[in-house]
C-alpha cells in the first residue's frame, strides 16, 4: 500500500534553491511522515510513513475510491494483505467491519509498527505476520478470502505469483485489489482467472478491483 508521490512544485514556505550558476534548483521533495485512515470506525487515526525505499502508501483519494466501490461496508469479510507496508488498506477494511484481516511484511520494522497500531486500536480482528505474502497466500484455503490486496513492489517480478495465489484464495463473489505501475486487462488476466470489475490511474499508478472468472486458460 504504496505509493510515489510526483514531484511537487516549491511551497511559498520553502522557496526554491539558487544554485552558483544563477540556475533555480527545485527543492527535493519531502516525503509523507503519515498518511490517515479515512473512514470506519478508525476514521482519522494515523499511520506513521517511515522513509524507506520503494514504500509507497496507497493515496487517500484512491483508497477513498476503492472503498466506494467496494460499498464501505465489509462487515463479516475475510481479508489479506500480503505486501502490508503501511498497513493502510488492511486498516482500512478493519475501520469497515472486516471479521479477519492478515496483514503480512518481510521488513521488521514495519512488522513492529504494524503490531503496535494493531494493539493501540485493539482490532482484535487483524492479526499480523512477518514473511513471505505469497507463500502465506498460497497456504489459504480456497476460496476462503472476500478480499485480497495486492501492491507488490512495482520493481519486482511478484506480480504473477501474486496473482495466480490471489486467485485461488479469493471466493467467488470476492475482489482482489491490485495496484500497478501498469493497467492490466482481461487478456493478461485470463490466465489467472481473473477479469477487472472497475479501474483507474492516479499519476504513476494504475489501480484495479478484479473479479473471478472460473478456473484459469
Amino acid at each position: 500500500m504504496k505509493y510515489t508521490p510526483a514531484k511537487a512544485a516549491p511551497s511559498a514556505g520553502k522557496p526554491a534553491v539558487r544554485a552558483k550558476s544563477g540556475k533555480v534548483v527545485a527543492r527535493k521533495p519531502v516525503p509523507p511522515g503519515e498518511i490517515r485512515i479515512i473512514g470506519g470506525q478508525y476514521k482519522r487515526t494515523k499511520l506513521p510513513v517511515p522513509d524507506k525505499p520503494g514504500l509507497r502508501p496507497t493515496p487517500d483519494r484512491v483508497r477513498e475510491t476503492v472503498f466506494n466501490w467496494l460499498g464501505q461496508d465489509l462487515t463479516g469479510w475475510r481479508c489479506i494483505d500480503v505486501f502490508a507496508g503501511t498497513g493502510a488498506l488492511g486498516f482500512e477494511a478493519a475501520s469497515r467491519g472486516a471479521a479477519g484481516v492478515l496483514l503480512c511484511e518481510q521488513d521488521a520494522a514495519l512488522v513492529a509498527r504494524l503490531k503496535a497500531l494493531q494493539l493501540k486500536l485493539q482490532a482484535t480482528m487483524v492479526q499480523v505476520e512477518r514473511g513471505d505474502g505469497i507463500a502465506l497466500l498460497r497456504r489459504q484455503s480456497p476460496a476462503s478470502q472476500q478480499l485480497v490486496f495486492l501492491d507488490p513492489p512495482f520493481d519486482s517480478p511478484l506480480f504473477e505469483g501474486a496473482l495466480k495465489a490471489a486467485s485461488q484464495a479469493v471466493a467467488k463473489p470476492g475482489y482482489v485489489y491490485l495496484e500497478a505501475p501498469k493497467p492490466w486487462d482481461d487478456e493478461a488476466l485470463a490466465a489467472y482467472g481473473l477479469k477487472v470489475h472497475r479501474s483507474g490511474k492516479a499519476g504513476a499508478v494504475h489501480f484495479h478491483l478484479l473479479v473471478r472468472t472460473g478456473a484459469p486458460a
